[in-house]
């Protein structure tokens, strides 16, 4: 059956940090955002983990990729091979034909139509027949479980790697978004930023985000809940002789805060262009945080109390995006998609 079967459908949350694709309404493929390429002919040698893993450690034959930036694409041909990279591992049994494919993938709210086509020209390209695009605000209302076709306001803030969604949905559709080139990515960076102007020390890129999942906080005080001190290794940045730095998580909650200050400042805009009624519904209802930004400790509790407006941390802010995808995939004459 399987030499037979040509059609597939598959559902993506093609992110700046992880792509998630869903394959028979399971998640089939969680992986790095990340391609290493051969320099002299530009073919693809590994993707996903096995890229990250070499991802700022290779030498001169190799160079490793992050496709996309800011959750829009930015090398075309490196996102082509990384999506039919991905795609491989979804139909490694059958090996005589390509499938031809319907696809849904997530987008960002603020994507431009040059963008938006750099996106659909990319799963064409890796074997997509049907591309479907669908803004990522309103696949993780999707994914959260939210109705959102219901006459009522709902709202979420989807911190993502490379940008942050934020949407007010009603009735099938987004009444007021931002969407800000502003995420985990951006974190990362004040960190690496941080560690250099106050520790005389550099940090790589991915020992940056060890230090966001072991120490970021968006609180000075997490009480019973703070980490305990993250311990770093690396060179001086002037001697070049190693250092080994305690890093605790206050310090990392000060570095982070203009990051943070600025997503609040773009959930308070969204809700100023939302209509009295829907605004009452979200009152009600909360606020949902989902995208791996989401867990960033302290967050919801940080804009709770600035907006005055419960704020809820999906089940699985991960994969919200990804599940929601993956539901509009199954009932595709249901949902408005982008043409």
């Amino acid at each position: 059956m399987g030499l037979f079967s040509l059609n597939k459908e598959i559902a993506m949350d093609l992110g700046t940090a992880n792509t998630i694709i869903i394959s028979d309404g399971k998640i089939a493929v969680d992986e790095p955002s990340v391609v290493a390429l051969d320099r002299r002919t530009d073919k693809m040698i590994a993707v996903g983990d096995r890229a990250k893993m070499m991802y700022e450690k290779t030498n001169a034959d190799i160079r490793t990729v992050r496709p996309l930036r800011d959750g829009v694409i930015a090398d075309f041909n490196a996102c082509e091979q990384m999506i039919r990279g991905l795609i491989k591992m979804v139909h490694t049994g059958n090996r005589l034909f390509s499938p031809s494919m319907r696809m849904v993938i997530g987008v960002p709210s603020g994507s431009t139509e040059v963008e938006l086509r750099a996106v659909r020209d990319s799963a064409e390209h890796a074997g997509g027949r049907e591309v479907y695009l669908i803004y990522e605000p309103m696949a993780a209302a999707i994914g959260v479980g939210l109705d959102v076709c219901a006459p009522e306001g709902n709202m979420i803030v989807d911190i993502g790697g490379g940008s942050t969604e934020i949407a007010v949905i009603s009735l099938g559709g987004i009444v007021a978004d931002k969407s800000l080139r502003i995420a985990g990515d951006e974190l990362t960076a004040d960190i690496q930023d941080y560690m250099s102007r106050q520790h005389n020390m550099k940090v790589s890129e991915r020992m940056a985000e060890r230090i966001k999942i072991h120490v970021g906080s968006a609180l000075t005080d997490l009480g019973d809940d703070a980490p305990e001190d993250y311990v770093v290794h690396g060179p001086n940045k002037i001697t070049a002789l190693p250092m080994a730095v305690p890093v605790c998580y206050q310090e990392i909650a000060h570095c982070l805060e203009k990051t943070i200050a600025r997503i609040e400042t773009a959930v308070l805009d969204a809700l100023t262009e939302t209509p009295p009624e829907l605004y009452a519904d979200i009152v009600h209802n909360g606020i949902y945080l989902t995208g791996g930004g989401a867990l960033l400790r302290g967050l919801d509790k940080r804009l709770t109390d600035k907006i005055n407006i419960p704020f809820h941390v999906a089940e699985d802010p991960l994969h919200s995006v990804a599940k929601g995808t993956g539901v509009a995939l199954k009932n595709i004459h249901n949902f408005s998609f982008l043409m």
